[in-house]
């Protein structure tokens, strides 16, 4: 067995001990969502004073929260449709409020080119989710694309906890743009595709056999 299988085992060990302490508890999975939101905000705080380490540390603390508030809900049996929608909304929440904090650090040190910068990764982290939602609504499912919410989360912890925000930024910025640019192709491809089979199922009319009317007397 390599070392990363064991340490992965051993994490989801104790992640699964975790689920089912807060499913005895009776926690319901939306307050666990709400809670990985006020964390983040925490972590918002600290990004904007520039403790960027501290913020990386409590970053993780908020993705436990984000791991295991749908497994708690399978779990209990509390599995519905308007908390996959509140853990998206909130999720959105998370992004920006990290992103906020960053914006708030560059503002005070007169960083106007990171201002600008992280102004862009907000843009594309927000459109990287609403391409694929906006896409859902015309064709099955538009998962395409590398840089999703896990993988920023991710660049951000990392970043945070070397102090090296800005090469993390240039990534996510490049990226999840790129990630928008590949769901709209793919979305395009995908309604061409779906838009030529509805043509080729509709029926070609019989073709009538009844005579031609004769032509009116002059």
């Amino acid at each position: 067995m390599t070392y990363t299988r064991a340490i992965g085992i051993a994490c989801g060990a104790i992640i699964d001990r975790i689920v089912r302490a807060l499913a005895l508890s009776r926690i319901h999975p939306n307050v666990l969502t709400f809670l990985g939101l006020v964390i983040n905000i925490v972590a918002a705080f600290l990004f904007a004073a520039g403790s960027f380490r501290a913020a990386g540390l409590v970053v993780i603390g908020a993705g436990l929260f984000d791991m295991v508030d749908g497994r708690v809900a399978r779990e209990t049996n509390r599995v519905t449709r308007f908390g996959g929608f509140f853990d998206s909304v909130l999720d959105r929440y998370s992004d920006l409020a990290l992103f906020m904090g960053l914006l708030v650090y560059y503002a005070s040190i007169n960083r106007f080119f990171y201002i600008v910068l992280t102004a862009i990764v907000m843009t594309g982290s927000v459109m990287v989710s609403y391409t694929r939602a906006r896409a859902e609504c015309t064709i099955p499912k538009c998962k395409v694309g590398f840089l999703e919410r896990p993988e920023r989360v991710v660049l951000i912890i990392l970043g945070a906890l070397a102090d090296r925000m800005a090469p993390v930024l240039w990534v996510i910025a490049i990226l999840s743009n790129l990630t928008v640019i590949h769901r709209m192709i793919y979305t395009w491809q995908e309604t061409r595709r779906l838009e030529e089979a509805q043509l080729r199922a509709v029926p070609t009319p019989p073709e009538s056999h009844a005579p031609s009317p004769a032509p009116p007397y002059a």
